[in-house]
């Protein structure tokens, strides 16, 4: 029997075990999930099984840049408590720079990386074990120029790690400390900002019409005259773009200006275009369920208030 890969993910969150020793035990099982559990538990390979099921909504976003490349991550635990530790903080950083130096395609292959002597999945069912927490490594992003263009990664680490930005700009002369002073604001930016695109070129057409659409349905909504409805609906999309858009928001350091502004700013200093090529904003948890004993604590502090 064909083991799949939705299988195996099955398995790791019945019994936490490895991702290499769940394809063993559903391979020696041929691919019953009961059996390929009791296999798991003879080798004592599910001894985190009981934290599977658990919610890791906490954690950390670390990032490692080296040259012209670089890697973000978003490693989840339990608690705020597990996550502030220097022994976890140090745990996310190893992982960053492993993303960053291999370049796994997704995260189940990052997850097969060798880490000093074992897979990095089985290294995380070492630290669920040894914390006592559930631990998951949930998303990455790596970013590098293509070969022959210039250009520099730049991170950006907020709140003690529970914001993370990476931002990768290109343009000649970005081997200049303005250059990377520049992509530096850009991420500060991002983390404040929060822009969904880079530029007005970059929203979906499906995501434009939906907005036109309800921003007529609006002004109708207010008795303005059918003649001008387009007319008003464009108005407010340029809002859109400016909330949305990196490059059309106000920049948070001098509101007066526009991010393109300082692109341009740059691309004169350096005679030629400078531009955001992508960039990437973790938030730690965000849209994840959060644990119930939290959610309950966060009620009860909102009904003192009262």
């Amino acid at each position: 029997m064909q083991i799949t890969s939705e299988m195996v993910r099955e398995l790791r969150e019945k019994t936490g075990a490895g991702m290499m020793d769940c394809k063993k035990a559903l391979t020696e099982s041929g691919g019953a999930m009961e059996q390929a559990i009791d296999y798991l538990r003879k080798k004592g390979l599910a001894a985190a099984a009981k934290k599977a099921g658990r919610i890791a909504s906490e954690g950390v976003v670390a990032a490692h840049v080296d040259g012209a490349a670089g890697a973000l991550v978003e490693v989840n635990c339990e608690t705020d408590f597990v996550a502030k530790t220097e022994d976890f903080q140090a745990f996310v950083r190893e992982v960053a720079a492993l993303v960053h130096a291999k370049a796994p395609r997704d995260v189940e292959a990052a997850l097969a990386l060798p880490a000093g002597g074992a897979t990095l999945d089985e290294k995380l069912t070492e630290r669920v074990a040894k914390i006592g927490e559930k631990i998951s490594f949930r998303r990455f992003v790596r970013y590098a120029p293509p070969a022959g263009t210039k250009g520099v990664v730049v991170p950006y680490i907020h709140a003690g790690g529970k914001i993370g930005v990476l931002v990768e700009l290109h343009g000649a002369g970005a081997d200049a400390p303005e250059f990377a002073a520049l992509g530096k604001d850009l991420a500060m930016q991002v983390a404040a900002a929060n822009p969904s695109y880079i530029s007005r070129e970059n929203v979906p057409p499906e995501a434009i019409a939906r907005e036109k659409a309800i921003y007529r349905e609006q002004a109708l909504a207010a008795g303005k005259p059918e003649k001008i409805l387009d007319k008003i609906a464009e108005g407010k999309l340029e809002k859109f773009y400016g909330d949305f858009c990196l490059v059309e928001q106000a920049f948070i350091k001098d509101p007066d200006r526009k991010v393109k502004e300082l692109l341009k700013a740059m691309a004169a200093k350096v005679g030629a275009e400078v531009r955001v090529a992508d960039f990437a904003r973790f938030q730690v948890g965000e849209g994840m369920e959060k644990r119930s004993d939290d959610l309950a604590a966060e009620v009860a502090r909102q009904l003192g208030q009262h």
